[in-house]
């Protein structure tokens, strides 16, 4: 049940900031905020992938493929997720109220909502695909499910959470992508550039210890019950 009440509580979340985003032109007689809506579809695109490549894997298996390709396809499943991992928690950043602009007359408390019901929809997308894989990785290497609260899935938690925060920081910063990848000389080059400018090092590890501090907190509050019930369930 509090698994249950918790994917509600996500989908709810990302329902109401879509709600409030796509409300916000016709009630208020102002343009569409378009890249809002592509922002939405990109933190709700990791937990679709990974849903997806897990189905995906277990059909292969299912269908008699040998267990080197099944391996083989659950670390693409895993890379091509953790690539887009950054894009769930990424609507954090949207709390700078940059949609609003002069002359609209749109009440102040509306956009203040708004964008909170965007950063929160964030931070939970984010916890739920991280809670999803902490889950895989306990099927596959351990057990039983008391490998949810060994010292190995911690740090591996922590590790994921930082990568994604220093991810954001680069889709905020330089407007990095995750599609990017494609070209990763490019990408390289272009973070590297970035990070040699003077400041820019220090800055970029700064956000990405605090932002993924805040994400480390958050996920104890909220994943941490469902940890509890899990393995007591077990």
């Amino acid at each position: 049940m509090l698994l249950q009440d918790t994917v509600l509580g996500v989908v709810g979340m990302n329902a109401l900031a879509l709600l409030l985003v796509v409300a916000r032109a016709p009630l208020f007689r102002t343009r569409l905020y378009r890249p809002m809506l592509l922002n939405i579809g990109l933190s709700i695109a990791p937990v679709v992938v990974l849903g997806a490549g897990v189905l995906a894997v277990a059909l292969l298996l299912a269908a008699g493929a040998p267990r080197a390709v099944g391996v083989a396809a659950e670390v693409a499943v895993v890379l091509v997720w953790l690539l887009l991992l950054p894009n769930a928690g990424y609507l954090v950043t949207e709390l700078n109220q940059s949609h609003r602009k002069p002359g609209e007359r749109v009440p102040e408390w509306y956009d203040i909502l708004l964008v909170l019901s965007l950063a929160m929809s964030g931070v939970l997308n984010m916890l739920i695909n991280v809670f999803f894989v902490q889950l895989a990785y306990v099927a596959l290497r351990f057990d039983d499910v008391d490998g949810l609260q060994s010292a190995e899935v911690r740090w591996l938690t922590v590790a994921v959470l930082l990568l994604a925060a220093f991810g954001i920081y680069l889709g905020r910063n330089i407007r990095v992508n995750s599609w990017d990848v494609l070209r990763p000389w490019r990408l390289v080059a272009r973070v590297v550039t970035h990070l040699r400018s003077p400041g820019r090092l220090v800055e970029a590890t700064g956000f990405t210890l605090v932002c993924g501090a805040f994400f480390g907190l958050m996920h104890l509050v909220v994943v941490g019950p469902l940890v509890g019930a899990v393995v007591a369930l077990g």
